[in-house]
């Protein structure tokens, strides 16, 4: 027998077994609204300290502590800011606070609870059949919907419309049961979200204002009262400078809170953001590399164009432009490797030229920048390699390859010269090692030799102590290192 304290299921515990009302009373169930639900389950978390937001990174001490209270408050909610902060996809794990599975009156189109249906034919099959009113059960990824909110959305979409398909099977207009349902009362007892609340028309915000307060819908002249149970949740740009549409006065008074988002504040979270989201670990099946120095190169890159003058700070910096960066990087080094026969590819130095090509068309620059912005962004590229080698080996002692340099010799480097042939080229290194270990490299592979020697060639140059002569007009990252 089932407890009659409702629970969160064991993850990839199998559906329970009671298949109608009467069995499914007999187990001892307790119906909870979904914000109830939510609220109970986040509770369980927060006192045990499993993780609330799988996933969420950076937002612990700031954004979080403001959405566990308006969940446990039972707000409805809106999450603002600029593109690419991981609203959307904190808003996805919202649906992880659900109990695993849940009753549902088998084949409803709205999901009602078997305790107290709420649609016509629900409540008829419920009159007729009692307590053998056939129950089914839904997985929490199924109690969660979305839609991004577009300007041809309509009221049909999001609330319903007349199905002709049943009126022309012989039913009347006037029969409730001629209403096809729209995605929010799909989403009926779960969690729905609207994306880029904003671009929705005005006019279809207002469709919005009852769910949210009289937590009912209103489908054309129908008699049809939906006293919906569902958590709705928006996400949009702040509106002082979108210009695409703004939420209608009347319907942000409806949402519980208003919460905003940022960008990482620390490095840290940063480059453990990309660790986490880059797709670089296996590209046509061929393991990648990126070392930690080249992710730190490209979280420090990011900061640095979300910080130029040169940028309009107000369209925002995604962080998917360095999630797109890391995985740029790790394409070149895969593509050598296909090019030049090696079985384990590294990224390096000389693979980060192609970035700023590639990312580009990812940053709005203010007006006085035009025709500029490559420059700026090779500019910015070069201050997060300076930084992050003053942060590795600012202090290391690179006597023993400032001394290959002293005769007069130059070293060739590019995205088309194999690690064997890089390291033949510099020859044998004292204090190569401990090179390695500053840079955080445990491995001894010629990859990775060849990726941190690059690396120290690189910050040498960019502290004055080499020069370089890059190859004009090539995109290869091809360059000669010298004294």
């Amino acid at each position: 027998m089932r407890s009659s304290t409702p629970r969160e299921s064991t993850p990839g515990e199998s559906a329970p077994r009671e298949s109608t009302l009467g069995a499914l009373r007999a187990g001892g169930h307790v119906q909870l609204s979904v914000k109830a639900e939510i609220r109970r389950n986040l509770l369980d978390r927060l006192r045990s300290g499993e993780p609330r937001f799988p996933g969420i990174l950076g937002f612990d001490d700031t954004v979080l502590p403001h959405l566990e209270r308006a969940l446990l408050a039972g707000h409805d909610l809106v999450l603002l800011g600029e593109r690419g902060q991981g609203k959307t996809r904190l808003i996805r794990t919202l649906a992880g606070l659900l109990d695993e599975w849940t009753p549902v009156v088998a084949g409803c189109e709205i999901n009602d609870h078997p305790y107290a249906p709420v649609c016509v034919r629900c409540r008829r099959l419920a009159d007729e059949l009692g307590d053998e009113l056939p129950v089914e059960w839904k997985h929490r990824d199924e109690r969660y919907g979305e839609k991004l909110a577009t300007p041809d959305t309509s009221v049909g979409d999001l609330i319903g419309d007349v199905d002709p398909i049943k009126v022309a099977e012989g039913r009347t207009l006037g029969d409730p049961e001629t209403v096809h349902f729209g995605l929010v009362p799909r989403t009926n007892r779960g969690v729905f979200s609207i994306n880029e609340l904003p671009d929705l028309a005005e006019r279809i915000q207002v469709a919005l204002l009852n769910v949210l307060e009289e937590r009912d819908v209103q489908v054309r002249g129908y008699a049809l009262r939906l006293p919906l149970d569902v958590l709705l949740v928006a996400s949009a740009n702040p509106e002082d400078y979108t210009n695409r549409g703004r939420i209608i006065t009347p319907l942000k008074d409806r949402f519980g809170a208003e919460i905003r988002t940022h960008y990482p504040l620390e490095l840290d979270a940063e480059l453990a953001l990309i660790r986490q989201e880059a797709d670089f670990a296996d590209l046509a099946g061929l393991p990648a590399e990126v070392p930690d120095h080249l992710i730190e190169v490209i979280g420090r890159f990011t900061r640095l164009v979300r910080e130029s003058t040169a940028v309009d700070a107000r369209s925002g910096v995604s962080a998917r432009f360095a999630l797109a960066g890391a995985e740029t990087v790790a394409a070149g080094a895969v593509r050598r490797a296909a090019l030049t026969g090696e079985e384990h590819a590294v990224a390096r130095v000389c693979d980060l030229p192609a970035v700023v090509p590639s990312l580009m068309g990812k940053v709005e620059f203010e007006v006085s920048e035009e025709g500029r912005e490559q420059e700026v962004l090779e500019h910015l590229l070069r201050r997060a390699v300076a930084e992050t080698y003053r942060r590795t080996l600012g202090a290391a002692d690179l006597t023993g390859l400032l001394d290959k340099f002293d005769s007069g010799e130059s070293v060739e480097s590019g995205e088309l010269v194999s690690a064997r042939e890089l390291l033949r080229r510099i020859g044998q290194v004292p204090g190569l090692a401990k090179v390695m270990e500053r840079l955080g490299m445990s491995g001894e592979s010629p990859g990775q030799a060849a990726a941190a020697l690059e690396f120290a060639l690189e910050g040498l140059f960019l502290t004055r102590r080499l020069s370089k002569d890059t190859a004009e007009g090539r995109a290869d990252g091809t360059a000669t290192y010298r004294t």
